[in-house]
């Protein structure tokens, strides 16, 4: 598949949803993709990448940015503490806020840079043990946790299980975002993005389908 064929796909979905497509961010997922993979992608236009560890990033799109204006990076895997604040300096948003220590670490880092990167706080919508995320029962009292140390929530972010009916994570997700006055829907990738859509998400990300598979060799 190709970039084009998802825009087209994102603003079929969209239609068909009531929705503007303007309303819908696709983040174009390049983790562990080659470089010239991604440049391919910023050569047709696209600005809006996702990747899961900091320390690729941090490989990647430095140099990347000197090339290309208006780059916009988020991080979407866990984070851990200890590169939050390279994290900060890279990223334009972190999709993983999940535990009260990280938000509190980012909180210090953000009082240090003067400003903060916007944020998605991670729900374990499908309770998942071995999957990052505020179980569903203790997500408002997380976000009001977050908001209390005045951070940019700016919505919420799953991952539903791989086994299970994705519409059902991104209706519950909806309906804690919308219980709590947040507006970002961070949820649907690849196999299930229409879907998402559907249910009102306004970042889709999206990997394997635009850049081909992934060579983890």
């Amino acid at each position: 598949m190709s970039l084009t064929e998802i825009q087209g796909r994102i603003a079929a979905a969209c239609d068909d949803a009531g929705r503007n497509v303007a309303d819908v961010t696709l983040i174009a997922v390049s983790k562990v993709q080659p470089n010239e993979r991604v440049a391919a992608v910023l050569d047709q236009g696209h600005r809006i990448f996702g990747e899961n560890k900091v320390q690729e990033a941090a490989s990647k799109w430095p140099d990347f940015r000197k090339q290309y204006d208006g780059i916009q990076l988020h991080l979407i895997g866990p984070l851990q503490t200890n590169k939050v604040k390279q994290a900060m300096e890279l990223a334009d948003a972190i999709h993983t806020v999940d535990r009260p220590k990280l938000a509190n670490t980012i909180a210090r880092h953000a009082q240090d840079l003067g400003r903060c990167p916007d944020l998605f706080i991670q729900v374990n919508t499908g309770e998942e043990p071995q999957k990052s995320g505020v179980l569903p029962a203790e997500a408002d009292a997380f976000i009001g946790q977050v908001r209390a140390l005045d951070l940019p929530v700016q919505g919420l972010m799953c991952i539903p299980p791989v086994d299970e009916e994705p519409s059902l994570h991104f209706a519950l997700l909806a309906k804690i975002a919308a219980r709590n006055g947040l507006t970002g829907l961070s949820m649907g990738m690849s196999s299930d993005f229409e879907r998402a859509i559907a249910l009102g998400a306004t970042h889709i990300r999206v990997g394997s389908a635009i850049f081909g598979a992934r060579d983890y060799g």
